[in-house]
């Protein structure tokens, strides 16, 4: 993997002052980060909603948690917040994005990552105090870096909506084989699996069931952010109704196996996403 880094340059922006379910942006005129507060779940039980909105200028990009041939994730760091005894970070489908050649996976537009905020006294206030380090991408790479906090009150809040829409957008997870049929049209669902001998190493193909028409992308993902498998490319043989992937058993950390090895397949539409976890046997 190759990433160009040069020094971060530009006028900060930020809020002069921040709506009490936001926080101020922080950033630059290329890109910029602020926590956003959902309501209160029904259950009062349930973790508290929140989210990171990344703005992006035009023509650029950023990284999905597993970022494909180049770049780098973003990193999560809350350890200033206070009563927070954990922060769970989920991840809207991402798309296959061109660089220099190579494919990455991420966002090419604004987005919202949203949080999963468990307290460690539900009867206490919740402050949410965030360090985020990201890549952000154009014909090169430079760092951003977003420092902001957010007291989280459990209210009513205006950015209800937009948050509740980022959460649609988060793959549902999904058993191999499973996909509703909504009347005579098929659901997404990822169909099988198959491990095969390949010309230079072993590959894996996977048949994808979508509805027809549906424009269909997938990712692999190996056990740990330290395994880099190719990302899979759309191949002939599929069977009707059936759009057929391939990657290759590449990419695996020094002393890590194949077999056996859990492998998390994410298959994203125009609108819907699954992620389906798989044993390669």
């Amino acid at each position: 993997m190759l990433l160009v880094m040069v020094g971060a340059a530009g006028m900060r922006v930020e809020g002069a002052r921040a709506a009490d379910d936001v926080s101020p942006w922080d950033g630059d005129t290329r890109s910029a980060a602020r926590l956003i507060a959902g309501a209160r779940p029904a259950v009062p039980s349930a973790p508290l909603r929140a989210g990171v909105e990344i703005r992006l200028k035009q023509g650029w990009h950023t990284y999905w948690r597993y970022p494909g041939d180049a770049g780098v994730p973003p990193r999560f760091d809350f350890a200033g917040s206070q009563n927070v005894k954990a922060v769970e970070v989920l991840w809207p489908a991402p798309q296959r994005l061109p660089e220099a050649g190579l494919y990455t996976i991420g966002y090419d537009r604004d987005v919202i990552l949203p949080l999963r905020v468990t307290p460690q006294d539900q009867a206490k206030p919740v402050m949410l105090q965030i360090k985020l380090d990201y890549a952000i991408c154009e014909k090169l790479c430079v760092p951003a870096q977003i420092t902001t906090g957010l007291a989280l009150a459990g209210g009513q809040t205006a950015q209800d909506a937009r948050l509740a829409a980022a959460e649609a957008r988060v793959p549902r997870k999904v058993a191999l084989g499973a996909g509703q049929t909504l009347g005579a049209v098929p659901a997404l669902a990822v169909r099988s699996v198959r491990r095969e001998a390949g010309v230079d190493r072993p590959r894996v193909l996977v048949d994808v069931a979508a509805p027809p028409g549906a424009s269909v992308d997938l990712f692999a993902e190996g056990p740990t952010e330290q395994w880099g498998l190719p990302l899979p490319v759309a191949v002939d043989g599929a069977a009707r109704g059936l759009q057929r992937f391939m990657f290759e058993l590449d990419g695996a950390p020094p002393g890590a196996k194949f077999d056996g090895a859990l492998i998390s397949l994410t298959a994203v539409t125009d609108g819907d996403a699954i992620e389906v976890p798989i044993h390669l046997d």
